[in-house]
């Protein structure tokens, strides 16, 4: 089969490799839409010694299954989300998943649509209610219920956006969105009615800071906040707004620990964790996706298709590292792959 194997720079070589194999708890998947994400040349850049496969994000078409997986079946349309740091990931005609982290896809979900799903859409799920222990959207928060404000930074963001999605199913108002360029996009994932409010980062910190602030219903403390961005000015504006009394929180995505007063309890939100102690956490909400898909109330992060199937992820990666990606999540047709032979009606 055909992998692209990445390595610093980022650079990206396309080579012939032999077909994986499953264990007993994995499902081996035929990739027809691989998805992409910024950590795939971060990790190249600064960990790997040697290049590798860093694609995790998989939708396509399951081909075999080991000897415990009884949810699935060759020839079912599934999204998963690949194991980091593992071989056999998504960059490939052919990936590995454990089966509790692969789930079924609606007829109507794209595999496009289902690719940019995996790993950010449950990195806002541990995010929001595995860390910072917010109402869980499978038992929502009732419509007389008290505000209940949470700042999601980086809201355009893959990560952000299914953040806001999730929030809104929880049922949690207002939803105070920390966004640039995208603006737009966010604002329509809103509820106005309920005070959800983007502010645009470009007007400066200040103004940021003045914006989230002035979004806080009166007589309600801001308590909470999702921090997809995890760098530069972002840690040190909610540093400036949220509570002083005690209680508040903040989770930050991928990064460290960050420069906060001891009154702000901190997390690190990490995706992995659902292949370590949150397994139970990851099937659920893997499986709750797929009926978000199905309902209609769960969208993926519009996406844009990259030419040349596993040839085109260099130009792609290159982009995120750059950050010319807005709001769009880069995917790539594994088919379009010179010499990948394609399936029909794909």
């Amino acid at each position: 089969m055909k992998e692209a194997l990445v390595s610093k720079g980022p650079e990206v070589q396309v080579v012939d490799s032999p077909v994986p194999s499953p264990n007993d708890d994995q499902v081996l998947i035929r990739v027809v839409v691989s998805g992409s994400n910024p950590k795939d040349w971060k990790m190249a850049e600064w960990f790997r010694k040697a290049p590798s496969n860093e694609g995790d994000d998989i939708a396509g078409v399951v081909e075999r299954v080991g000897a415990n997986v009884f949810e699935f079946k060759p020839g079912d349309r599934v999204a998963a989300f690949h194991e980091m740091a593992t071989p056999h990931g998504s960059y490939a005609e052919y990936a590995v998943a454990w089966a509790h982290t692969t789930f079924h896809i609606p007829h109507e979900t794209t595999f496009e649509e289902a690719a940019a799903l995996p790993l950010a859409a449950m990195t806002a799920a541990v995010g929001l209610y595995a860390r910072l222990g917010l109402p869980q959207p499978l038992v929502p928060r009732s419509d007389d219920a008290p505000p209940l404000p949470l700042i999601i930074y980086g809201a355009s963001s893959a990560v952000g956006i299914y953040a806001v999605q999730l929030a809104r199913r929880s049922n949690i108002h207002p939803l105070i969105c920390v966004a640039g360029r995208a603006r737009d996009y966010v604002s329509g994932f809103l509820d106005k009615a309920r005070g959800d409010i983007v502010v645009d980062y470009r007007d400066g910190d200040d103004a940021v800071v003045a914006g989230i602030l002035a979004a806080v219903p009166e007589g309600q403390k801001l308590m909470y906040a999702l921090d997809a961005v995890s760098e530069g000015s972002s840690p040190a504006n909610l540093a400036r707004v949220l509570d002083a009394g005690g209680g508040a929180q903040a989770t930050f995505v991928l990064y460290g620990r960050q420069d906060l007063p001891e009154h702000i309890a901190q997390s690190v939100t990490t995706v992995g964790s659902v292949h370590k102690d949150l397994k139970d956490f990851g099937y659920v909400y893997y499986r709750y996706f797929a009926r978000g898909l199905q309902e209609g109330w769960f969208k993926g992060q519009r996406t844009q298709v990259v030419p040349g199937g596993l040839s085109g992820i260099e130009t792609a990666l290159k982009d995120l590292k750059a950050g010319n990606a807005s709001a769009v999540k880069y995917v790539f047709r594994i088919a379009e792959t010179e010499g990948v032979v394609s399936r029909e009606g794909e």
